[in-house]
């Protein structure tokens, strides 16, 4: 990518000029070409410029995955401002948290869906900085989106915004998934939220041929960055998913010829047991990638064989590497896809520090966290050494096997245990579609394990299977002494199990 074209408003411009006629987003109620794209885009970075919006203001964005955030999203940047994702989980407290932090005077989101008003739960009395509130309209005809894209007139001052963005600006502020203490905002520039997108679609060979079914959520780095930025840089089709359905997703990947479905390791275990997956004709898919904090090798052993997807490929990441750090590559076999997380991309350098602790250093690490430089100091070391939180190794091509978060090891009996080993072991006992383990404490050994369990439908396992079957694959320190049985794991958005909530339970 050349300098100019570092910024999301000069990528638009590329592509448009490019594929002007070319699908950029599909969606039930409306598809835009990369030529229509950029005209809704200035349409609406006019509108901003006419509410007041001034270069580097934050602007939020609180809704799921529609057009609308696609097109907002971009005209953010094309005004000289920076995008504050929200996740849709949030409360109305945690939301206006965020809002009261950033200062944001702006927010696009979301009208009545699934039985929730967002636009309605905010209370403009505790925001004094929230000037506008544009309601995107999803299940009923009640938005302002209109309304609010009708008052942009001036493309000229959109295009000499755009033009002024600079590769060094921020270009977006994500807050981190908050699995330990409060959520803390990601500073990212316009070239690394760029750079490391297309090193990642670079690694799955994502061209204009492509149409890619976006299920992520795009307020979170894997929808945003690897779907929309990565879309964007490489003339892919993008078409985005309100909400999860199996039966929905297999739907459309048959009628669309969908061939990109990355995901959360959940949604192809929910595909592959579905019991009506061989309804579907899958084969137009052919790129996969999957990530969070450990994988089961059996999963990608089956999204291989059982969905016959011919680049399948596992990546680690983290929002203040700006959403990515490690991937495997195409040409990569299928027992280093299936047990390790691949090989730097970006510019990353990676070492394994001390603990075990998975260190990434290079121009994409973030450029700090909002209004925290204590949490940053702590972060990043004074060599520019990002110290995750991740424990991992690695092997003598390169790539890196993530074992653990350094915080989920426990310690029995003297021996250092980390769970993600016991969830493999757990993955490939027949009955088992996920599991989760955590150390709880333990008068005589300090710790113990306690297996969380989600069983498959019709599946038969019960408390002394589960321990039976871990006894006969690990030594007995690192055997599991209780389990639980739940209908699903808490996750958080990157599709990381989120162990505190089960801590909770304790």
């Amino acid at each position: 990518m050349t300098a100019a074209a570092r910024t999301t408003p000069a990528v638009l411009d590329r592509i448009a000029h490019e594929l002007p006629d070319h699908d950029a987003v599909v969606t039930a109620a409306k598809t835009l070409t990369f030529a229509q794209l950029r005209a809704e885009v200035r349409q609406a970075a006019a509108a901003m410029i006419e509410l007041g919006i001034a270069p580097g203001d934050r602007v939020a964005i609180w809704s799921p995955n529609t057009w609308h955030w696609v097109v907002a999203c971009l005209a953010i940047h094309h005004a000289g401002g920076v995008l504050v994702p929200l996740n849709t989980r949030y409360t109305a407290s945690e939301a206006v948290d965020i809002l009261a932090r950033t200062a944001a005077p702006l927010l696009f989101t979301s009208g009545e869906f699934l039985g929730a008003d967002k636009a309605a739960s905010i209370d403009g009395d505790m925001l004094p900085a929230l000037r506008h509130i544009v309601r995107i309209p999803i299940d009923k005809a009640d938005g302002t989106w209109d309304e609010f894209v009708a008052r942009g007139a001036d493309l000229a001052a959109v295009d000499a915004r755009a033009a002024a963005v600079s590769p060094e600006d921020v270009s977006d502020i994500l807050f981190t998934s908050g699995t330990t203490g409060r959520s803390k905002g990601v500073r990212c520039a316009h070239r690394q939220s760029l750079d490391a997108s297309a090193a990642w679609a670079a690694c799955g060979q994502v061209t204009s041929d492509d149409r890619y079914l976006c299920i992520n959520p795009f307020f979170h780095n894997f929808g945003y960055k690897a779907g929309i930025l990565a879309c964007l840089q490489t003339g892919a089709t993008l078409y985005p998913e309100l909400t999860f359905d199996p039966e929905k997703t297999m739907r459309a990947v048959q009628e669309q010829g969908i061939t990109v479905l990355p995901g959360p390791p959940t949604i192809y275990q929910t595909l592959l047991d579905h019991p009506r997956r061989a309804e579907f004709d899958l084969s137009s898919l052919r790129f996969a990638v999957t990530g969070a904090a450990t994988i089961p090798v059996v999963l990608i052993e089956r999204m291989q064989s059982e969905l016959d997807i011919d680049i399948v490929l596992t990546a680690y990441g983290l929002t203040e590497a700006s959403g990515f750090g490690t991937m495997c590559r195409a040409e990569d076999d299928a027992v280093t896809v299936a047990t390790t997380s691949g090989r730097p991309i970006a510019d990353f350098e990676l070492r394994i520090g001390e603990q075990g602790e998975v260190l990434l250093r290079g121009p994409n690490v973030m450029l700090g966290y909002l209004d925290d430089a204590e949490a940053t100091a702590a972060a990043i070391d004074a060599e520019g050494w990002l110290h995750t939180g991740d424990v991992g190794e690695v092997d003598e091509a390169g790539n890196l096997k993530i074992t653990d978060r350094l915080k989920d090891m426990y310690i029995c009996g003297g021996f250092n245990v980390y769970p993600a080993e016991i969830e493999q072991v757990l993955a490939r006992l027949d009955g088992v579609a996920e599991a989760a383990v955590i150390g709880v404490h333990d008068e005589r050994l300090g710790e113990v394990g306690k297996a969380f369990v989600v069983t498959l439908p019709g599946a038969e396992l019960d408390e002394d299977a589960v321990i039976a079957y871990t006894r006969e694959h690990l030594a007995n320190f690192k055997t599991p002494r209780s389990v639980e049985f739940l209908d699903a794991l808490p996750r958080n958005p990157g599709g990381k199990v989120v162990k505190p909530q089960l801590r909770e339970r304790i």
